[in-house]
C-alpha cells in the first residue's frame, strides 16, 4: 500500500499531472501501452478553437515506451484576421510505476513530454504526470481501459507563460489484436474532445 500512496503524494503534492497534451490538444494517454513493439495511429480533436488532426508513432520495451506525434491545428481566432493553420509536433514518454493490488485497484504510469504548435503564434508545452486506470477484459479477446489523468502543463511562447491544470478522462477500446479505438475528453485548461485509433504490432 505504501508504493501507491507515495506515488499519489508525489503527483498531487508536487503538482505533477499527467497528459499526452504534448501539443495542446485533448489527446490523453492510458496507463498501458496496447502494443508489443510499436503502433501507428491518428486522432481527430476539437480543442475549442477549431479542430486538429494528428498522426503518432510509438515504440517501447518492457515498462517503457516513447511516442512521436505531428499534425495540423486549424485555428479559429476571435476574428477572421487571427485564423490560421498551426503545425503540431512533439514527443512523450510513458513508464509503468503501479500495478493494481487488493489494496489499490488501479494501474499507473508516469508520463512526460515536450512539444507545441507553431505558426503565426507558437507555444511549447511540457506535460508531466500520472495516468491511472484499469484494463477490463471482455469475451472474444476484446477489452477496454477507462482512465483519468490530472494534468499540470507548464507552457511557454508567444504571450504570457502559463501553467495549465486540467483533468483528462478517457477510454481505450481493444477492438482486435491489431486495432485500438480511443476516446478522451479534457476538463479545465486543456478542454475538448478527441477520438483516435491505432494499428498495433
Amino acid at each position: 500500500m505504501r508504493k501507491p500512496l507515495l506515488v499519489l503524494f508525489l503527483v498531487f503534492g508536487l503538482g505533477a499531472g499527467a497528459a499526452a497534451q504534448t501539443v495542446g490538444t485533448p489527446v490523453y494517454m492510458a496507463p498501458y501501452r496496447a502494443f508489443k513493439t510499436s503502433e501507428l495511429g491518428a486522432s481527430f480533436s476539437d480543442p475549442g478553437n477549431g479542430w486538429a488532426f494528428e498522426g503518432a508513432y510509438r515504440v517501447g520495451a518492457e515498462k517503457f515506451d516513447i511516442g512521436f506525434r505531428a499534425g495540423l491545428w486549424d485555428w479559429n481566432g476571435s476574428d477572421a484576421a487571427s485564423d490560421d493553420t498551426r503545425f503540431l509536433a512533439g514527443t512523450d514518454i510513458r513508464f509503468r510505476v503501479l500495478d493494481h493490488t487488493e489494496q489499490f485497484p488501479l494501474d499507473g504510469a508516469l508520463t512526460a513530454g515536450i512539444g507545441g504548435y507553431f505558426g503565426d503564434q507558437s507555444r511549447v508545452y511540457i506535460p508531466i504526470g500520472l495516468s491511472l486506470g484499469r484494463r477490463i477484459e471482455l469475451e472474444g479477446g476484446t477489452s477496454f481501459v477507462p482512465y483519468l489523468q490530472p494534468v499540470l502543463v507548464p507552457t511557454f511562447g508567444d504571450g504570457n507563460d502559463d501553467l495549465l491544470v486540467a483533468i483528462g478522462l478517457g477510454v481505450d477500446f481493444k477492438v482486435s489484436k491489431q486495432f485500438d479505438l480511443r476516446v478522451s475528453a479534457g476538463i479545465g485548461d486543456v478542454e475538448g474532445i478527441a477520438i483516435g485509433f491505432a494499428w498495433i504490432k
